[in-house]
């Protein structure tokens, strides 16, 4: 009970949702390109393992990151205490390797199999940086905040990238009839991926962006304890006050940016559009909850409450795609 604690089972649940939510939204539209490669018929697993691959490797940094933060932890969650109390430093440490030395097995697998280093690039970058993330840069001025936002963001790009292999993969398997077309099966996908990549980017923005966000806020909640071990976070470099005045500034930049693709899809598909992104609404709802939290008395409990609302439409977005599923 004390280790599913210690590697936040909610958070993993979340990023392999997240996964499968890209997962959904890929497989209609690459449907076409299947054939009776291996490759093919193996995707179901390999994409498992990537997502399989990128929980062990968050696992293991929410290790390394509690491994380092004992000292802190005592001040500011002394209730959430596990390594040194529940489970030793000795088991902690090895088990952090151990995931990522699984992950980065995966991860050459995955190389080898697509050919290409896009899975080992990654992987080999999220386990250092979470590393030195949880050793050095979490104390540093708004740095850790970006890697860990930067971290949250490469999901769903990871994601894409798997799917653009995969789809190469495939060029080589395709009858060669199917070049003298017309509208040639790869010249579709060609113009299919431009929208693919941009939809991509867009769910890997607003992703690390909220996800900034919350870290800003978890750091303002943070301050007893980073005091302590003389971290240089946000709101001890600048304060409280002006660190909830940046956190409220991106809360708007989400909801601005949002706002005109909701309204124009509106003004083009109207009851369609309104039926399809019905559940989209509800994040300017929340973000305008989260700012009046914000807004409101310097406490703790409407701290944990714009956290945890933050969270909640990271949830709403990522399961858009289960959503388009089942209408």
């Amino acid at each position: 009970m004390h280790f599913l604690r210690l590697i936040r089972p909610i958070n993993l649940l979340v990023i392999a949702l997240t996964m499968y939510g890209m997962r959904i939204y890929f497989i209609p539209k690459i449907y076409i390109h299947r054939s009776a490669s291996e490759t093919w018929n193996s995707e179901p697993l390999d994409f498992f393992l990537l997502v399989f691959s990128t929980v062990l490797i968050a696992a293991a940094g929410n290790i390394i990151n509690d491994y380092f933060d004992v000292k802190a932890d005592r001040i500011n969650k002394p209730e959430k205490l596990i390594i040194g109390q529940h489970i030793k430093k000795r088991w902690a440490i090895v088990t952090h390797w151990s995931f990522n030395f699984l992950a980065f097995s995966i991860a050459c697998y995955l190389s080898w199999r697509y050919k290409t280093f896009w899975y080992l690039f990654i992987h080999l970058l999220s386990i250092n940086l979470l590393w030195f993330y949880s050793m050095y840069f979490k104390r540093r001025f708004l740095i850790g905040n970006v890697i860990i936002a930067g971290l949250t963001a490469l999901v769903p790009i990871l994601c894409g990238i798997h799917f653009l292999e995969f789809i190469q993969s495939q060029h080589n398997y395709l009858p060669e009839f199917i070049w003298d077309v017309k509208t040639p099966l790869h010249t579709g996908w060609a113009l299919g991926s431009y929208f693919n990549t941009f939809v991509v980017l867009v769910f890997a923005f607003y992703a690390g962006l909220l996800n900034l966000i919350r870290e800003i806020i978890k750091d303002i909640e943070d301050v007893e304890g980073d005091l302590l071990i003389r971290a240089k976070t946000l709101p001890i470099v600048l304060g409280k006050r002006k660190t909830k005045f940046i956190a409220i500034i991106l809360l708007l930049l989400v909801l601005l940016t949002s706002i005109p693709f909701l309204l124009d899809g509106y003004f083009i598909y109207q009851l369609k559009f309104l039926k399809a992104f019905a559940p989209v609404f509800l994040i300017p709802i929340g973000i305008i909850g989260v700012i009046i939290l914000l807004s409101g008395k310097e406490e703790i409990k409407n701290l944990k409450r714009a956290d945890l609302l933050i969270k909640l439409l990271m949830v709403v977005g990522c399961c858009m795609p289960f959503y388009w599923y089942f209408l």
